[in-house]
């Protein structure tokens, strides 16, 4: 009896070690720093949330028990967590023309066009509810499957997949009406 006491002790300490944590790293980030962009953080915010998010995760890495979460799903929590703590930070305002992270490369045209239809869309998606905004940012900033969301925020999976399918279809139906809209003028 008292055998099986320190197995069941020991058990989480060997699934921690179990983790590649390189590879989670390699693996992760992309998910991790696309879920800030699609919360509609500019790059440079992400691209620190990420960091902060993948600091976090490293320090807590003891802590991480397989058995309950998977490590994608974990991270996404770790995100999560991240971004509203950040959002609730007091923040300065800087304008939009003092922005810095045009690439060279591009055209200044093609890049007003792409800057007037991400302005474009994050207005759409900022008159979403709450609930709809963290869904996308999930489903589509992180690469969560619906599962993963569920479980993440309590919703039951046919909901999740429900309510994005909605979601996406409201999105794109306001995009076709302000389109004919701009077009008109």
């Amino acid at each position: 009896m008292g055998g099986v006491r320190i197995l069941e002790w020991l058990s989480p300490v060997a699934a921690v070690d179990a983790v590649d944590w390189d590879e989670v790293f390699r693996g992760e980030l992309p998910r991790v720093y696309n879920y800030f962009r699609y919360r509609g953080f500019d790059r440079p915010t992400a691209e620190d949330l990420t960091s902060a998010t993948f600091e976090k995760a490293w320090r807590a890495r003891d802590r991480y028990r397989r058995d309950r979460a998977g490590v994608a799903t974990w991270l996404v929590a770790i995100a999560r967590n991240a971004a509203t703590d950040h959002l609730r930070r007091p923040r300065l305002d800087v304008p939009l023309d003092e922005r810095t992270d045009v690439p060279d490369e591009a055209t200044p045209e093609r890049e007003a066009l792409r800057a007037a239809e991400r302005r474009r869309l994050a207005a759409l998606v900022a008159d979403l509810p709450e609930r709809e905004r963290e869904l996308l940012a999930l489903k589509y900033g992180a690469g969560a499957t619906n599962r993963a969301i569920a479980r993440l925020t309590g919703l039951g999976e046919s909901n999740v997949g429900t309510i994005l399918h909605r979601t996406i279809a409201a999105l794109r139906a306001r995009w076709d009406e302000r389109g004919e809209e701009g077009g008109a003028r």
